[in-house]
Formats: structure tokens, sequence, C-alpha cells
């Protein structure tokens, strides 16, 4: 039953990819939504047995690389974390690609799409899966290919090719960190299993090594390897320009890359090396500092943005900065806790902005937007349960995850720890401000696309509808129904077991009353707030703006990251580019190469050929001449 788990995304990617045009659109799509609908069903089987009966197993399915002392097997770990995320994965991506039938019904392309898919989730569920640090480099890398392949699946647009081959990029930077990060492993340790590496990380706590010429820990240097991986994976500050930019692929493709899969792979590899990183206080240090910066930039950017996609992605940037700087305070099991809340509830706001899109004839300008929202009363109601969820209103199942992060980084009790929960409290307020603005532009106030008329808007189908509100049933229950499973102290031991570590427990004191209702508080308020700003006094954002224009345009162009790094790298790349393809290909490879010895041999051929005229007394008096040439040296000598 496990194998299978893995094995039918596979298949569903072979049958599509390679067959699709014989079994036609109709039955690709039918194919590989069943195939990885059965594949969720079975991961739901898997967590109830995690759950109930303490299930976990390590499943070899092939030798994959046996080299001196680099053991590597391909092989299924179950313990509890890769049963959440094999939960996560699979209903999001079964979801993604039923809502792909109605979404994508005009492409031509259908089948290659669903193959991609099919592709994507399988890689993903090899990354979780693995119980060796080579292996899941082979998911992390799979599942950023087919990430490439998503992205510019529209490859006709030129602006779809940039995002792809930015996010390809950017993501390589990370990769290579991480890269290193497992050689260092594999140089210190003389292994890449987890079980082994684990087990001895307490025996290099004490060992320096020398990088680039620095003296440092090797426990220090190994974690921040392996989190420049995270960054880049994760869209953290620094290395998240690629996250918004990859919103030309289309919308299903944004709800299973940005929501629960792809995005989550790098938090995810940071609670899986919990076991590593509590032993490093300077990585979980960096890694909180990180995380909350993060959350704290992308809140502010999306504050001003007018694409709806957009907006949303910023969003997921955001709260995969809450993530880390959970798993940054040493609360891993909180960091998947609104790891698996998040993903029903951006995931859902993904699909639904994809039902706004499809009704507006593609449009995404939420300016261009209004008035709809009894033309669209499901798409309509679906994202305000979304939208409850992501800000964290009382109840829903954001409120439980994002309290509790911003609870255990107030506990931590130290200056990072404190900072860490004013910055997620004011983010938390930023979030819902957002948030709300991008449902009253879209779907309240006067109907102000040119292009269309409001008769023309239209509800989406049922196979669109339906995967939303399966969604929305996760964003409203998924908090109550897991939050003591995953932070119940004594459920978090018996839950979690060995497969989330802590050095010390975490801390078992609850925040003060008024710090606990703070943020819920916040959250409340800032709806009307938010309602009179875009709705009742729309002209009251402009006038803000137009006072504060340096603010406004450092928002408006996503803190000038894009343009530094076009000024610091892009630029003296293209042009340390163009002067070796000058000077090196064109003067001195070409130069020597076809333009120069292969054009002298050339020339000197078509000398040549003039001797082979055909006439007998030619050849004779070459021959003559050379047979005298040949006696005179014989003379000579």
């Amino acid at each position: 039953m496990e194998i299978s788990i893995i094995a039918l995304p596979l298949i569903a990617s072979i049958i599509s990819g390679f067959f699709g045009r014989f079994i036609g659109d109709r039955n690709s799509e039918i194919v590989t939504s069943f195939l990885v609908t059965i594949s969720a069903i079975l991961s739901a089987l898997v967590l109830y047995e995690v759950i109930v009966n303490q299930y976990q197993d390590n499943i070899i399915i092939a030798k994959w690389i046996s080299s001196g002392s680099l053991d590597v097997n391909w092989s299924m770990k179950i313990d509890p974390l890769s049963a959440v995320m094999l939960v996560v994965i699979t209903s999001i991506s079964s979801l993604v690609h039923i809502y792909s039938i109605g979404y994508m019904s005009h492409d031509p392309h259908k089948p290659r799409f669903m193959a991609y898919l099919s592709l994507f989730t399988f890689a993903m569920l090899m990354l979780v899966t693995s119980d060796n640090f080579i292996q899941l480099f082979f998911g992390w890398e799979g599942v950023g290919l087919c990430s490439y392949f998503l992205i510019g699946f529209w490859f006709k647009k030129d602006t779809a090719n940039a995002a792809a081959i930015k996010a390809f990029l950017v993501n390589r930077v990370g990769d290579f960190g991480f890269a290193l990060g497992i050689f260092l492993i594999f140089y210190l340790f003389d292994t890449v299993n987890y079980s082994e590496v684990f087990a001895l990380i307490p025996t290099i706590i004490d060992k320096n090594l020398i990088f680039l010429g620095i003296e440092v820990k090797a426990i220090d240097l190994i974690c921040l390897l392996l989190f420049i991986g995270a960054m880049g994976k994760s869209a953290q500050i620094l290395l998240h320009t690629w996250l918004p930019d990859a919103m030309e692929g289309p919308t299903p493709v944004s709800a299973l890359i940005h929501a629960a899969t792809m995005v989550t792979a790098g938090v995810f590899l940071v609670v899986r090396c919990s076991p590593i990183y509590e032993y490093s206080e300077l990585a979980l240090n960096v890694i909180t500092i990180v995380g909350m910066t993060t959350a704290f930039f992308a809140a502010t950017v999306a504050l001003v943005q007018t694409d709806i996609k957009k907006i949303i992605a910023y969003s997921t940037c955001s709260q995969l900065g809450y993530m880390f700087f959970a798993a940054g305070v040493g609360a891993y099991n909180v960091a998947m806790f609104h790891l698996f809340t998040h993903a029903f509830f951006k995931a859902l706001l993904f699909l639904g902005s994809g039902s706004v899109i499809h009704a507006f004839k593609d449009e995404q300008n939420i300016n261009k937007m209004g008035g709809v929202w009894k033309k669209l009363p499901f798409t309509y109601v679906l994202m305000i349960i979304g939208t409850l969820a992501l800000t964290g209103f009382p109840f829903l199942s954001g409120f439980y995850s994002k309290d509790a992060i911003i609870e255990f980084a107030y506990l931590k009790g130290n200056t990072t720890g404190y900072y860490a929960a004013g910055v997620g409290i004011f983010t938390a307020l930023l979030t819902s401000i957002y948030s709300w603005r991008l449902m009253f532009k879209t779907f309240h106030g006067e109907f102000n696309n040119k292009d269309i008329k409001i008769e023309e808007t239209h509800e989406s189908p049922l196979v669109m509808l339906i995967p939303l509100f399966l969604l929305s049933i996760g964003a409203i229950f998924a908090g109550y129904t897991f939050k003591e499973l995953f932070l119940g102290y004594e459920g978090m031991n018996n839950f979690w077991q060995e497969s989330v570590f802590n050095l010390e427990p975490l801390s078992a004191e609850h925040p003060p009353f008024w710090f606990l209702i703070l943020t819920p508080t916040l959250v409340t308020l800032s709806i009307p707030v938010a309602y009179y700003l875009f709705v009742k006094n729309k002209n009251l954002p402009e006038q803000i703006a137009n006072v504060n224009k340096p603010l406004h345009q450092f928002l408006i162009n996503k803190w000038y990251f894009d343009e530094i790094y076009d000024v610091i790298i892009v630029i003296p790349s293209k042009k340390i580019g163009l002067f070796l393809w000058k000077f090196f290909d064109i003067k001195i490879i070409d130069g020597f190469g076809p333009d120069g010895i292969s054009s002298l041999i050339k020339k000197c051929s078509l000398k040549a050929n003039k001797f082979q005229s055909g006439f007998i007394y030619q050849y004779a008096f070459v021959m003559l001449i050379g047979f005298s040439a040949l006696l005179t040296f014989l003379i000579v000598k």
C-alpha cells in the first residue's frame, strides 16, 4: 500500500505524458485525477495508522547507490512527519487535478499539463519519504525541474518563459548551498542516511572547520548550508524574488506549487533535520530572523499589489516566514501545524482566485473587478472562508496555528523570541488588511472592467467548485481537529515520537491573557477598517499613498530587490558573458577553429584540388619532380 502512494502519480504521469495523444484529453484528465486521488486515500489510511497504532516503517524499494562507503537506498520512510506531508501533498494535488479539468478545459495541451502535475507530485513524495539526503536531493531537484515545466507551461508567453527561468536559476543558488551541506555531511560522517547522521551529530559539536578562510563550528556550517537550500525553495528573503513571478503559470500550478508542496519543502527540511539544528544556536537564530523578516517584508509588499495572484503569492511568502521563525524558536511541531492548516486555506484562495480570473476572462487586476459578489456567490463565500482562515480569525484553522507560533515565540523568553512575536503580531494585522483589501476590491464596490459586461461574468462549473468546497472544510475544521494532536504536549510526545527532536522541552506555560487576545482582537478590528478604506472611502488609500510617495514607491517596487540584483548580478553577468563571447568565442575559438585552421585547410584543399586535372602528362611531371627531390635528398645525405 505504501509504495502505491508514490507509484500511482508516477504511473499517471507516464500514461498522460506518453500516451495522452492516443487516449485523448478527457481520458488523460480522468486517469491522472483518479490515480492521484487513490494515492490521497491511501495516504490518509497511512496517517490513520500512524495516529492510532503509532505505525512506523522504512521500506526499501531498491538498492540505489553502492560505491565505497556511500550506500544509498531508494526507500520510503514512514513516520509521523512524512505521514503528515503525504496527506498534505496528495490531498491538495488530487483536488488541483480535478480543478484543472475545468480550468484548463480550453487548453490544447491538457495531457501534457496533467502529466507535469502528476510528475511534480511524484517528485515531492520522493522528497518527503526519503531516509537519506541523496534521495531527498533527488526529489528536491525533481520538484525544481517540474516547477520549471509548470511555470513556463504557456511557453509562447515571454513573461512565462522569463518567470520559469528565473525560478530555476534562483533555486539553483539555494541548491548549491544545499549540495555543499550534503557534501560536508558525508565528509564528516561517511554516510548520508538520516538515522546514522543524527546519531553522530553529538560527536562533532566541538569540531571546527576552515571555510572560505574563516574558522567556523562544523555544526553551524552544516546547518547554515542546509538552510540556504531551504531559503531558495521556500522563497525566504534574499532568495524570494522568483515566487511572485511564478504566478505567470496557470492558476492550478500556483495552488499546487505555492500552497502545499514545493514551497513547504524548505520547512520540511528544517523540521526533518531538527536533530541537527537543535545543536546550533546560531543557525536557529538566523532562521528566526530570516523568517520574521520575510513575514514582514512580504506582508508590506502585498499591501500595494494589484494582481490578485501576486497578492496571494506574497501572502504565501509571508506565511512561510511564520513557519520558519516557529522552527527557529524550536517549535517544530507548531511549524508543521501551520504548514498543515496553511495548505488548505491557501490552496482555497489560489483556486478561488482562479475561479475569479475565469469569470473575468483572464483578467487578474483587482482594480478592474468589483461588484460581482452576487454573480459569483459560491466563489465569494468560499474565498471569505479562506480569507478568515488566513488572517487567523477566531476558531478557523489559521487561528490555532498562527497564534501558536506567536505564543511559542513569546515563550522562548529571549530577545529574538520577543522580537519575533512582536513582528508576528504586526504582520498578522497587515495580513488581515491586505487580505480584506483583495476581497473588497474584487467582489464589492462598483464593477470596473471596461472590456466585459457584468452580465458576462458567471460562476465557475461544478468541477471547479467541488475542490473549493472540500478545501473550505479543511480551512474551517483542520485547526480545531488536529490542534491537540499536533500541539498538545502529551499528544506531541505520542504522535511526533522521534521525527521531531528537541534538546529541551518546549515551555508548558501560557502567555498573559492580554497577549493571547491581542492578535485575534487586531485581526477582527481590521475588517471594518479595511471595509471603510476600500469600499466606503476608496479615495483615502490613494490620498495616503500620495502623502507617502517614497514609501509607496518603495513597496510598489518590492523593496527594490530585483533592481539591486540587476545592478549587482544580472547586468555585470551579461557584460562578462558578452565580453567572453566576443573575445574568446569569436576571436579565439572561432578564429582558430572554423574561421582559422579549418578555413586554412579548406583553402589548401581547394588549391591541391587543382592537381587533380586528369591529364597524364601533369601527373608524370609531378612524379618526375618528386623523384628528383627524393634523389637529391639521398645524394646530399
